[in-house]
């Protein structure tokens, strides 16, 4: 997974996928894993145990599932994705290891109904992998990326009902205000939205191209030469608000936590502030004792439960975002259960 500015043409180009057309070699040459290493590094003590669960949130193509496979001969990995193209070409990529891979289409939200479904009750490490995958940014037909012109589509799965077309063209002006700001940090949101209710009353949008000069219109020129794209931020809030994002990472944290093994590990590869602002302070309030303030001496039941494994947020290396941009923007965040639940 892992989040880009602008999407290219690595597999899609203007066709539709077709997923048995992907070979696995080609799924690993497209998709590169962000902080693959590292995360091996901090997941690996949870892992080395003979049958180890791992549960790749957010498998995409499955680079990062792969790397487990390989690293931890004994484990096994649960790989969970909402884009039944992405379970399509990974399974063809790990298809090698056998039993060991497991695919689960659902979303990572639903991470305690695949676990019960599966008969796992304990697990010892669960990445996730926010934001796009390289899968769903080169397709050029889902309409993520701002660099084409594609249909206002921006569904993860390409089944739910609702749309960017349907956002775009249907909420009331305020609503979109908030969503913009909210979800994209777009201070400009008041300008974009006034200019977006005009033209969609003149037509309504049904393409990106004609949505990103709208936008990049509304944009005051000073302000387009800083802060990459001009539609990059209204572009990421729609993506959001039609996936709801923020409302499955929000439940997943949770489930994550309550799923881990004592020793587990969970890390989380962020890719903007609204993300990695939330699974901070799910992880600091876990990490954190429930004894008043003041007490010399904590008692067993009010001590910890999860330890922090990284301080604060890591960054990928220069020499990483080098060979590979795409990670340019990702914090990664790991987090070890050290007590039973209470």
């Amino acid at each position: 997974m892992g989040e880009t500015e602008a999407g290219g043409d690595a597999i899609g180009g203007d066709r539709a996928l077709d997923p048995a057309q992907v070979t696995a070699l080609e799924a690993a040459r497209i998709h590169v894993p962000v902080m693959r290493e590292r995360i091996l590094e901090l997941l690996g003590p949870a892992l080395q145990r003979e049958g180890a669960v791992h549960v790749d949130g957010t498998l995409g193509m499955g680079g990062h599932a792969e790397s487990v496979l390989e690293a931890f001969p004994t484990a096994r990995v649960v790989g969970i994705d909402r884009d039944p193209t992405a379970l399509v070409i990974a399974s063809r990529r790990l298809e090698r290891f056998g039993d060991r891979f497991i695919p689960a289409e659902a979303v990572y939200d639903e991470l305690p109904e695949v676990l019960e479904e599966l008969g796992i009750d304990q697990i010892h490490s669960m990445l996730l992998d926010l934001g796009l995958s390289s899968l769903q940014i080169d397709r050029r037909e889902r309409g993520f990326a701002y660099s084409v012109d594609a249909p206002l589509d921006m569904r993860m799965d390409g089944k739910q009902g609702l749309t960017a077309a349907e956002v775009v063209n249907t909420y009331e002006p305020r609503e979109l205000v908030h969503i913009l700001r909210r979800y994209g940090e777009e201070r400009f949101a008041d300008r974009v939205v006034r200019r977006i209710v005009v033209e969609r009353e003149v037509e309504p949008f049904d393409r990106s191209a004609r949505l990103v000069q709208v936008i990049s219109d509304a944009i005051p020129m000073a302000a387009r030469k800083t802060g990459g794209h001009p539609a990059k931020r209204t572009f990421q809030a729609l993506r959001i608000e039609v996936n709801g994002e923020l409302e499955a990472l929000e439940g997943v944290l949770p489930a994550a936590l309550d799923a881990l093994a004592v020793g587990g590990r969970l890390a989380v590869l962020a890719y903007h502030s609204l993300e990695d602002r939330m699974v901070k302070n799910v992880l600091r309030e876990a990490s954190s004792d429930t004894a008043p303030p003041g007490l010399p001496v904590v008692p067993e039941d009010m001590q910890p439960r999860f330890g922090l494994l990284t301080r604060g947020a890591e960054k990928p290396s220069p020499e990483e975002v080098q060979t590979n941009p795409r990670a340019a923007s990702a914090r990664l965040r790991v987090a070890e259960r050290l007590r039973s639940a209470r």
